[in-house]
């Protein structure tokens, strides 16, 4: 029996979505640059294939191809464009023309305004056939917040907050929800370069605010609080914590002591003018964060702040976790009314309880 000799032929198609899962399994390792999966082709054979490096360089371009001692006349697909100008790494499109590839694919464009739109007309000019669209719709979550950091020049924000059945919170460091829906917050925290709170959530419960999952410890967020006259307790874990997560506090405090003492444990001081009700502006300090590379956000606070963030529709997305206790509690904060601020921020919802056990959690995008 004799199978064709077609039946063996790698498509454009699975190639990219092999390309697509490289670069999927990679995301949050590459700090404000992209995950990029990228694979080198020649006659139907893989030569090669990587990912973006941890930390966001060298690209996975660039990788793929010094796998190889000869690249000439191969077939490049990359997950997205690759990048054409100079930054801390040279060009990709120099290394596509250097090793004499002849034809390159890629699903989307790169928003990055020194690339965008750019690699093709370079790529010609060396008679390298660039062709841009196979997958699209395949790559469009894998990029949605790159997207939306390089088009706004802002960071992509989610805020997470967690309650009982009868939507209540403590105003105590006592767990709410179990176990398996913890793992989920250190999951998110992983996710984001910073997370952000208010100096009364540091006071009232202590939170260690990192990521304590086996192997990912060492990408904990960097801790941001809000305090505008600075009240932070000293003894904080933060504060304490603060040679293994970095702590910015934004304020407006002339406690010349008190920032004195702040500076010397470590921490960044960014000093923030009260706006006319005599508050911080969030919308400036998240602007103030995007400056800093501190492209995705996590928004882990009580009530009040919360609050702030949805009424000025700065969150991109929202996880609300929700455990089968009850809390009758005198201490207890209900949290109803941010719930239906919730329900009505978003146009989309999707209930996720796998392995949460008896706790439900939805997410809001």
């Amino acid at each position: 029996m004799s199978l064709k000799k077609d039946k063996f032929k790698l498509s454009g198609k699975k190639i990219m979505n092999f390309a697509i899962k490289l670069a999927e399994n990679n995301k949050y390792f590459t700090g404000t640059n992209p995950s990029v999966g990228c694979v080198i082709v020649k006659k139907n054979k893989i030569l090669s294939f990587a990912t973006t490096n941890t930390g966001g360089r060298p690209h996975a371009e660039n990788i793929a191809l010094s796998k190889n001692r000869y690249n000439k006349g191969t077939t490049l697909y990359s997950t997205l464009e690759p990048c054409s100008h100079q930054g801390k790494t040279p060009p990709c499109t120099n290394a596509i023309i250097k090793n004499k590839v002849k034809k390159v694919y890629y699903s989307i464009e790169d928003k990055d305004f020194r690339t965008f739109n750019k690699t093709k007309k370079i790529l010609k000019l060396k008679n390298i056939i660039a062709i841009s669209g196979l997958q699209r719709k395949k790559v469009h979550n894998l990029y949605k917040e790159y997207n939306y950091i390089r088009s706004n020049k802002a960071p992509y924000i989610t805020g997470k907050i967690a309650s009982s059945s009868n939507y209540n919170i403590l105003k105590n460091n006592s767990p709410i929800t179990n176990e398996h829906s913890r793992k989920v917050s250190h999951l998110l925290r992983f996710q984001n370069h910073a997370i952000l709170t208010s100096y009364k959530t540091v006071n009232t419960d202590n939170p260690k605010l990192n990521c304590r999952l086996n192997g990912l410890e060492k990408f904990s967020p960097t801790v941001i609080v809000i305090d505008k006259n600075l009240k932070i307790k000293i003894n904080s874990f933060v504060i304490k914590n603060i040679k293994k997560s970095k702590l910015i506090i934004f304020h407006s405090s002339k406690n010349i002591s008190k920032i004195k003492l702040l500076k010397n444990k470590g921490v960044k001081l960014i000093f923030q003018k009260v706006e006319n009700n005599s508050v911080l502006c969030i919308k400036k300090i998240t602007q103030k964060i995007y400056k800093l590379r501190l492209h995705r956000l996590l928004v882990e606070s009580g009530k009040n702040l919360m609050t702030s963030f949805l009424k000025e529709n700065l969150l991109n997305e929202f996880y609300f976790f929700k455990s089968d206790k009850i809390i009758h509690n005198r201490y207890k904060i209900n949290i109803s009314s941010l719930v239906k601020m919730i329900n009505k921020n978003y146009k989309n919802k999707k209930k996720i309880n796998t392995y949460l056990g008896n706790d439900t959690l939805t997410h809001y995008y």
